[in-house]
């Protein structure tokens, strides 16, 4: 079936060669830097513990690379798009297609169809792999880089309230009654909010009701006394119930798992508002890729010898940065609750769609 809305079977095919070439270009280039660095920045830490060596190091790579490439491929995109459309003006090759009756809509479909195919593959690629390298990570860095734990259990970051006081761990394992917290602070408070103790274990048990905290220190912040008091239950208004519906991650989470989280929230009766934008962000988030060829296609137009090319490339990153700033603000305002959780997942994609369309029509159309 042929579409007129793209152009013949051979460029098509050409376009989308060169522009897939491309992103697979940039996004390796990106990856590899940015893996890099980050290696050189947490070496330190991995190697910092007793028997961790190489095989470490290459754990570590294998579980932040897929992060890496989820996060920057919408980057790569954009700049793939920016070069294959400032490599074809270059060449002539847009003023020839141009001059065979081509629209600018139709010269843009090949790299629309082919992001479309990229967010699709991103959506999958995130749900199957990055939630669970994702989890993976985080548990074994709140381990100190140890003995990683299984990620199906194991929560991090946890932090409630027990009236005034505090109840903060950095890793959750297990359900129910068996659950084990680790990494355990405890701040005693008074009535005002100020901290008069604080509490650390290396773990906690539930102690049906409370926790028991296994050979912990506290610190009197009025006399600047350290102490041992021994074994100490704490927080008996803290239930595992409840720390499983808080430990809920949603970067380590797929949307499936994700939704069954958030529902059993809604039946506690939490706040979902920030998990609920989270939810939306894993469809509206992928489709960054698919918004990129349109906020780059100004470079594509235009007179190379006009000496506006560089001018328009910049401009088309420009757009296309602009997007992920206004994305990432939104998201944010989203979790204060300053925007429902649909706009602010759904609204800069639209508003950039809607802003690149314009751009393009009123340029070239």
């Amino acid at each position: 079936m042929h579409f007129e809305f793209f152009p013949s079977r051979t460029l098509t095919v050409y376009l989308a060669r060169l522009f897939v070439t491309r992103i697979l270009a940039v996004l390796v280039m990106l990856v590899l830097i940015l893996q890099l660095l980050d290696l050189l920045g947490e070496s330190g830490k991995i190697l910092a513990h007793p028997g961790n060596g190489e095989a470490q190091l290459w754990t570590y790579v294998s579980l932040r690379a897929p992060q890496l490439v989820s996060t920057f491929l919408p980057y790569s995109v954009l700049l793939a798009t920016i070069i294959t459309f400032a490599t074809l003006n270059q060449n002539s090759e847009v003023i020839a297609m141009r001059a065979a009756g081509l629209s600018a809509h139709q010269i843009l479909a090949p790299l629309l169809l082919t992001s479309l195919v990229v967010s699709l593959g991103t959506f999958a690629f995130n749900e199957r792999i990055v939630t669970h390298a994702t989890a993976t990570l985080k548990a074994w860095s709140n381990a100190g880089f140890g003995r990683i734990p299984p990620p199906s259990t194991t929560r991090s970051n946890l932090y409630m309230a027990d009236g005034v006081h505090i109840l903060a761990a950095d890793r959750v394992d297990g359900v129910g009654k068996a659950m084990r917290l680790d990494g355990v602070t405890w701040y005693e408070r008074d009535g005002h909010g100020t901290i008069l103790a604080q509490w650390h274990a290396p773990s906690a048990a539930f102690a049906a009701p409370g926790w028991r905290l296994a050979g912990p220190t506290r610190f009197d912040t009025r006399s600047l006394a350290t102490t041992r008091p021994g074994d100490t239950v704490v927080a008996q208004k803290v239930r595992p119930d409840e720390i499983e519906m808080m430990a809920v991650d949603a970067d380590s989470q797929s949307i499936v798992t994700l939704t069954r989280s958030i529902e059993r929230l809604k039946a506690g009766g939490r706040r979902t508002s920030e998990l609920e934008g989270r939810w939306w962000h894993k469809l509206s988030g992928p489709l960054a890729a698919l918004l990129m060829p349109l906020l780059g296609a100004v470079a594509a137009f235009g007179l190379a010898r006009s000496g506006q090319l560089m001018i328009r490339a910049v401009f088309g990153m420009a757009l296309g940065f602009a997007y992920f700033v206004v994305d990432n603000a939104a998201l944010s305002l989203g979790n204060f609750g300053g925007y429902p959780p649909l706009v602010a997942a759904w609204a800069p994609f639209l508003l950039f769609a809607l802003l690149g369309e314009t751009v393009l029509i009123r340029s070239e159309e």
